[in-house]
């Protein structure tokens, strides 16, 4: 199996590409460490167990459970194709922890994609987020916009702003990126697997870009 670590700041589009590759293309298979923790707790894998108790107390789960949720992940999927990670690793010390889990179940890290996006795109595609409470479909007030105004297409549920889209909150998250996550950057840059990508294009040509970079 290869492994593609997907890296960009909050609103860069990880998520949207990875799942455009994964739903349209067969051999890719996306896996955000969001989904990475809900899929772990339901499975009541030994991970996902002792993750839920951190959860439980509103506790962030240690990096050496994220760990072993990827690891175990990556040896149930197995075989051909390739695993697009978004959100792990957000650190270098978690980057290390992946290297072990790689190697340990005979996977290859075969690149680190970068989705370079300037800061006040990032700000505006995110501010412009909606997402729906009820069947969680995710919307945009100019990119992707509902069919009627404030109102989920799917189920009809009003949409809402998520908390960490809002205005207040969105310097904060982009702060943190910068110190937390952008030395990934030269970490990995310096082992030869960084691959930038221009993100501010729209979604398909981002996603043919991608798909192209890593056939």
């Amino acid at each position: 199996m290869k492994i593609v670590i997907l890296l960009g700041a909050p609103g860069s589009g990880k998520g949207t590409i990875a799942k455009r590759l994964s739903e349209g293309y067969s051999g890719f298979r996306h896996m955000s460490s969001g989904d990475l923790l809900r899929d772990a707790v339901k499975l009541r894998t030994a991970a996902g167990i002792a993750a839920e108790d951190y959860m439980r107390r509103g506790e962030l789960v240690p990096d050496e459970l994220v760990a072993r949720m990827v690891s175990d992940l990556m040896t149930e999927a197995g075989g051909a194709g390739t695993l697009l990670l978004d959100g792990f690793p957000r650190t270098v010390a978690q980057a290390g922890m992946l290297d072990g889990a790689v190697a340990a179940c005979g996977a290859a890290l075969e690149a680190v994609v970068l989705l370079e996006v300037p800061e006040e795109v990032l700000v505006g595609r995110i501010s412009g987020r909606r997402v729906c409470p009820a069947c969680g479909a995710g919307f945009h007030v100019v990119t992707i916009p509902p069919k009627d105004a404030g109102f989920c297409d799917a189920c009809g549920a009003g949409l809402v702003t998520r908390k960490d889209d809002d205005p207040a909150t969105v310097e904060n998250r982009l702060a943190v990126y910068r110190a937390q996550t952008l030395p990934l950057v030269d970490f990995y840059a310096a082992r030869g697997l960084l691959r930038r990508v221009d993100g501010a294009k729209d979604a398909d040509a981002v996603t043919d870009e991608l798909r192209l970079l890593l056939a």
